[in-house]
């Protein structure tokens, strides 16, 4: 008989048996819902790329930063996404199951992914919620770093949008015969071997560092 911990393992998309190929699956009964939890991988990308470009522009002719100081913090803004990437997706987006409610968590944030890892309507997070998200990040970065955020955040949604177009690229086609092919061996390695390794996404960097990178 399958214990509770079994059943919440499934539930939250870590149990042991092999992920669907294709297809889709309802997430929530209300339709709005359902439509505002998928999109296509286009409209997060080019929404956070203009807001680069804008915020990027707003910190070469609004601010008193000189080029070279923009040019670090953005890339500090890269580099602190690849760490954050890694981070959410081994920490919240593999929450461990241990109660119904974490199970429920787990699941509609990405255990879904796991179960039906070729849907391309549900590689991303919605627009809908991905600005409230943002407002807040940006908010945050303001509140620590003043203008400076003005130059950093482009950095961190650029990083973001790598992540989205990785992640999108890896599920949806096939992978290329040059050295690109390590990112579609290293995502695959997560969803069909071993689901607690190999959390980085666009870069298998953070997973070398931390100890969870797996052949």
């Amino acid at each position: 008989m399958e214990s509770t911990t079994e059943k919440l393992q499934t539930m939250a998309g870590h149990g042991k048996t092999r992920p669907k190929n294709s297809g889709s699956k309802k997430l929530f009964d209300n339709p709005i819902l359902e439509a505002l939890s998928r999109t296509h991988i286009l409209v997060p990308i080019s929404m956070w790329l203009v807001l680069s470009v804008f915020l990027g522009w707003y910190a070469f002719t609004h601010t008193d930063m000189g080029t070279s100081t923009i040019a670090v913090l953005f890339v500090t803004g890269l580099l602190v996404f690849s760490l954050f990437e890694y981070v959410l997706h081994r920490y919240l987006y593999h929450l461990a199951p241990t109660t119904p409610k974490r199970a429920q968590i787990q699941y509609t944030f990405h255990g879904i992914h796991h179960e039906y890892p070729k849907d391309k309507t549900r590689l991303a997070m919605p627009p809908a919620l991905a600005i409230f998200v943002a407002g807040a990040f940006f908010g945050l970065f303001f509140l620590l770093m003043g203008e400076a955020a003005y130059a950093f955040f482009p950095g961190f949604l650029v990083g973001y949008s790598g992540y989205l177009a990785v992640h999108f690229i890896v599920h949806a086609y096939a992978p290329p015969k040059n050295f690109f092919k390590t990112l579609w061996v290293n995502h695959s390695v997560h969803h069909y071997k071993n689901p607690e390794s190999n959390y980085g996404v666009s870069s298998p960097f953070w997973d070398y560092i931390f100890g969870s990178f797996q052949k």
